[in-house]
């Protein structure tokens, strides 16, 4: 049976392939306070707004790719039980092969129901006023914003449970719920963290290996440790 390597990924993966990331540049994200675009309170104040930044995004995503690290882990998913959870709300993981993928903040790709959270469409477009769902309500970006529950979270902590390696790739552990994940892994279970700017971790019962990378170089060396283990 194969190991299993539970990995929880943050912006610093994505901003490889040109993705912007918010934590670095004081709370913009492309030139927008994050309060303004990715809270409910934003969302009924502007929704033109909110429509407009995530058909942005959407077009965004259109012209980056997967990098080394993306690939890496899903030729991973050959010797080892790879689960991604992922802060991040782009496909990359997805079209990089990877076939483990739980999108803890929503995903880009997909819209939702304004009043039916479960109503949620695939969409690769620009979304509209106008754009409906079957009860005829306004359609939104299936984002969880700030503020709102988490619901793969649940599952996230059912993985991580189980995971005999657990790795942070690009996440600085400042956003919770996700950076309480490494407290639900067993305390004989190895922790990886790959960051350039890795923050201390407090209060750590797991062995820790920190590689100060970025991800694609970061995830090389990873890939050398985990091959040791089998």
């Amino acid at each position: 049976m194969k190991k299993k390597l539970v990995v929880l990924t943050g912006a610093g993966i994505s901003a490889e392939s040109g993705i912007k990331t918010f934590r670095d540049s004081d709370g913009l994200w492309e030139g927008h306070n994050v309060m303004d675009v990715a809270t409910p309170e934003g969302w009924h104040k502007n929704p033109a707004l909110v429509l407009d930044f995530y058909n942005q995004r959407r077009k965004q995503l259109k012209e980056v790719t997967p990098n080394a690290a993306h690939y890496i882990l899903a030729e991973l998913e050959l010797d080892f039980d790879v689960q991604i959870i992922t802060q991040n709300v782009d496909d990359l993981h997805e079209r990089a092969g990877s076939t483990n993928v739980l999108h803890l903040h929503g995903e880009l790709l997909k819209v939702r129901s304004t009043v039916n959270p479960n109503y949620i469409l695939d969409w690769t477009e620009d979304l509209n006023f106008g754009d409906f769902d079957l009860q005829q309500q306004q359609l939104r970006p299936h984002i969880v914003w700030f503020g709102e529950e988490v619901p793969a979270l649940e599952k996230a902590v059912e993985l991580t449970e189980t995971a005999d390696f657990f790795a942070v790739i690009g996440t600085s552990l400042q956003v919770y719920p996700a950076a309480g994940l490494i407290d639900f892994t067993r305390a004989t279970t190895p922790l990886y963290y790959i960051d350039p700017k890795p923050i201390s971790i407090k209060n750590l019962r797991n062995p820790l290996h920190l590689i100060p990378e970025i991800a694609s170089e970061g995830m090389k060396q990873l890939k050398n440790v985990l091959f040791e283990f089998i």
